[in-house]
């Protein structure tokens, strides 16, 4: 079943090389016990290795039921061990934090067979351990650990079992159990290789191999092969399994690998919630940090709206004339031909003119210096005034002069406390003014508080209240925001017109395009956001760089447990995809946590500061994809190490 033809196999240690086989032919036939005995160095582990193709030779050819394996690759390798090698080590190596079922389920998970878990079951009662499923390997003595680790062996029905020194740690009992075992297991078919220094133990087998310096001393039978069924194979059975293993289940394979990297995870709590605690970090940062700067930006879109939408503004005056600072209506005074005139330009949605000055509030035993503004009807929807009780003016009521008046939140506070101010009387500069309506709360900004006003008919504040026969200025809509720069250049020419004005007074008023104001803002808040998540997202690119730190770590603690997983079939492949999820679920896991953090700090700062603050689904989004991608970015490089390592240097591993 076994041939070697003329095996060569040569280490390097630093410039020192180390001859390890040399020439070595063999034949080993179905069904045999093999006992393969020699000093320490002689080559006996080497040749064990290529036998279970956990290592090639240099040159050399190795055939298994007349097929060629000696330059087979990392996963068609894995295949092979995986399905008729069963391998049985000195050192037992079970994974700690398993228990004997998870451990001799592990070559299931690599073979695609997690579905066939009662043949784990039927493998351990087969060695006599019913009794110690679910125990871990502390649980258990070295006997019963070995007979653990030879049930995992066993699990895929291999036809050949390879033993390391299976009875180096064990007691005389202990040791003769395992040897009785591995008789049973070559009466029944198997052909068993055992390495080993116990002449007593060699003496078990059929045939005893002497090696020495790499090359094969002595070869002799110590009994005849007896008849019985054996478990053999073939070149079609070996292309078979070849051919299947490109057919393994992925899926299944895929919850096994995550099933995997939970344990890993759970059995180095500290050092997972370390990671985990960065990403959480950063993305709470994320998410906290955005949801400031979209508050932020809300604000400001409110602010935005009691600008009102296509608004233009026409003030008198300007602000400087020949380097002196002056007041509104300085040199050019509006009218309400002027008003007239604009309004019939063609874009124009609507118009009101309006003028401002200061006035004393009061009302019974209360009184109140604010701002008095004069507007037409049209006012309250071109500025966002629509009031939140009550109702607006009428033109008609600005044309008649009414005494009507419509007061900010801030006032109705002042005068009226609790009451509602709609219907009451008040007097403004000596005047009584009936209250119809609360303008709607637009809060303060860095100018003024924008609630401590008071809106009245335009005609009533300039002719009543003011002495006024000129107007301060002009808002003027447009239907489209396309056309503002064109209708502004027409406003200016009908004013220049009107007024005869020339290119030296061309200063003697002032046309503005609120929507410049708008885009500034819009452009400030923008910046402000990105800065905001800049930071945040160093915070998350330092969690990364922790990930990869602690997976580096964990490469190195798990050495053992990596060469053990290539023994017993995972290719490089199998665990790098292990170790890269193994990352990705941190990740994932303090992304989501760090949602939640990150969302609840900023419900606090709402509820501690009055900051607006704003999570958006947009940030929840980002932040859980990012920290997804930091798994995979962070994750990639130890996963890669991880699957790099030689299975033999990674079994010896200290």
């Amino acid at each position: 079943m076994i041939e070697l033809k003329n095996i060569y196999k040569t280490y390097k240690m630093g410039e020192v090389e180390v001859r390890a086989l040399h020439n070595v032919s063999l034949k080993i036939s179905t069904g045999e016990f093999v006992a393969i005995m020699g000093p320490s160095g002689s080559g006996k582990s080497t040749l064990m290795h290529i036998l279970g193709l956990l290592d090639h030779p240099d040159s050399g050819s190795y055939l298994l039921g007349g097929r060629e394996l000696s330059k087979l690759s990392d996963e068609q390798s894995a295949v092979i061990r995986n399905r008729f090698v069963g391998f049985i080590f000195q050192q037992f190596h079970l994974l700690p934090r398993l228990t004997a079922l998870e451990n001799v389920e592990l070559p299931l998970v690599y073979a695609g067979k997690r579905h066939l878990i009662q043949k784990a079951r039927e493998e351990i009662e087969k060695v006599g351990l019913s009794e110690r499923l679910t125990h871990r390997p502390n649980e258990l003595s070295g006997g019963q650990q070995q007979r653990v680790a030879i049930a995992r062996s066993l699990v895929n029905d291999p036809i050949i079992i390879l033993a390391d020194e299976p009875t180096g740690n064990l007691d005389s009992k202990s040791k003769e159990d395992i040897i009785g075992v591995l008789k049973k297991l070559n009466q029944e078919g198997k052909t068993v290789v055992i390495v080993t220094h116990e002449k007593e133990v060699a003496q078990h087998a059929q045939r005893i191999i002497l090696f020495r310096d790499g090359e094969i001393v002595s070869d002799q039978e110590q009994g005849i092969l007896k008849d019985k069924t054996k478990a053999s194979v073939s070149v079609a059975g070996i292309e078979q399994a070849l051919a299947q293993s490109g057919r393994r289940i992925q899926g299944v394979k895929f919850l096994d690998y995550c099933r995997e990297a939970g344990f890993a995870m759970i059995s180095h709590k500290m050092r997972s919630v370390l990671s985990i605690l960065g990403v959480l970090i950063g993305v709470a940062a994320v998410i906290a940090m955005l949801a400031l700067g979209e508050g932020a930006k809300a604000s400001i879109e409110e602010q935005l709206a009691s600008l009102g939408s296509n608004l233009i503004v026409v003030r008198a005056g300007s602000a400087k004339v020949h380097g002196i600072a002056m007041g509104a209506g300085a040199v050019t005074r509006f009218t309400f031909k002027d008003v007239d005139i604009i309004a019939k330009l063609s874009g124009v949605k609507r118009i009101s003119p309006a003028v401002t000055g200061r006035g004393q509030l009061v009302y019974g035993n209360k009184n109140w210096s604010t701002q008095i503004d004069g507007a037409d009807a049209d006012y309250a929807q071109m500025r966002a005034y629509e009031p939140a009780v009550g109702r607006f003016f009428t033109s008609y009521e600005v044309k008649t002069r009414e005494k009507l008046a419509v007061i900010g939140t801030t006032i109705a506070r002042e005068l009226f406390g609790e009451d509602n101010p709609v219907g009451s009387t008040m007097k403004i500069n000596l005047i009584n003014f009936k209250i119809i309506g609360v303008l709607p709360s637009k809060g303060a900004n860095s100018f003024h508080d924008q609630d401590d006003t008071v809106i009245i008919p335009v005609t009533t504040a300039m002719y009543r209240v003011f002495g006024k026969d000129y107007i301060d200025s002009i808002f003027v809509e447009a239907e489209d925001p396309k056309i503002i720069s064109d209708l502004m250049d027409e406003i200016t020419g009908v004013i220049t017109k009107e007024h005869r004005l020339t290119k030296n007074d061309e200063d003697s008023f002032q046309i503005r395009d609120m929507s410049d104001i708008k885009k500034t803002l819009e452009a400030t808040t923008k910046t402000m956001s990105l800065l905001l998540g800049s930071i945040a997202a160093i915070s998350l690119l330092v969690g990364g760089i922790g990930i990869m730190n602690i997976m580096l770590v964990s490469v190195t603690e798990r050495t053992r447990e990596i060469g053990l997983r290539k023994a017993i079939g995972a290719n490089n492949r199998d665990i790098m995809i292990q170790f890269l999820i193994e990352a990705i679920m941190m990740s994932l896991i303090g992304g989501l946590s760090g949602v939640a953090l990150g969302t609840g700090v900023s419900v606090l700062v709402t509820m501690f500061t009055g900051w607006s603050v704003r999570v958006s689904l947009f940030s929840v989004i980002l932040a859980t994809v990012f920290s997804f991608i930091v798994g995979i970015v962070f994750g990639l490089w130890p996963a890669k190490q991880a699957s790099r390592l030689d299975s033999i240097e990674a079994l010896r591993y200290e």
